[in-house]
């Protein structure tokens, strides 16, 4: 990769249009896979889903049927050594991992008509991919660029398959206890 093109990927990862394709990208594979109910069900589970996603050398420590040799999370041996030292960090919240982009990427996508709002249960708000957002999931999936967060994506969906939001808060403070024993706030390096 030459100088430019890691240039340009550095600035692609801190604008909100790689936050966008990301959480695109999760959404639509959580909507595909049994076990999600065709939908991205609450804030929660897509903060801890998308923390999974960042963080991929811990989401099998968190998910029991996510294998760490599983292909599709595209290890390398830097991400099995520095485990947290990824390209766009989450903060330490309330309840667990968080992101302050989460409302203006989602308010982006469902405006653009790429998701759209649904019901979820006990009244919290369940997040799918539209028509237009399935294309578009596809074609980024199929892109060099995107392909590894794609399979990545598949992977923790398929994992994490009957699991709520909840559950996977209390799976990731039980599982990684030190990682998450730090001030609120506090990026989680």
């Amino acid at each position: 990769m030459s100088a430019f093109d890691a240039l340009d990927r550095a600035l692609q990862k801190e604008d909100l249009a790689y936050h966008q394709a990301r959480v695109l990208l999760l959404v639509s594979a959580v909507s595909k896979t049994p076990g999600h109910s065709g939908k991205l069900d609450g804030l929660t589970k897509l903060a801890k889903l998308d923390f999974l996603l960042r963080y991929p050398a811990l989401a099998p420590q968190v998910l029991d049927s996510l294998d760490p040799n599983d292909a599709r999370l595209s290890l390398g041996s830097q991400e099995a050594s520095a485990p947290t030292d990824v390209e766009a960090p989450m903060t330490r919240y309330k309840y667990g991992p968080w992101d302050d982009k989460y409302y203006a990427v989602i308010g982006a996508l469902v405006g653009r008509g790429l998701l759209r709002y649904s019901k979820g249960r006990r009244g919290s708000v369940a997040l799918m991919p539209t028509a237009q957002g399935k294309k578009l999931a596809g074609e980024l999936s199929r892109s060099s660029i995107w392909a590894v967060l794609a399979e990545r994506s598949l992977a923790v969906a398929e994992a994490s398959a009957n699991l709520t939001g909840s559950t996977l808060k209390d799976l990731i403070y039980e599982r990684l206890a030190a990682l998450m024993d730090r001030p609120h706030r506090e990026v989680i390096r």
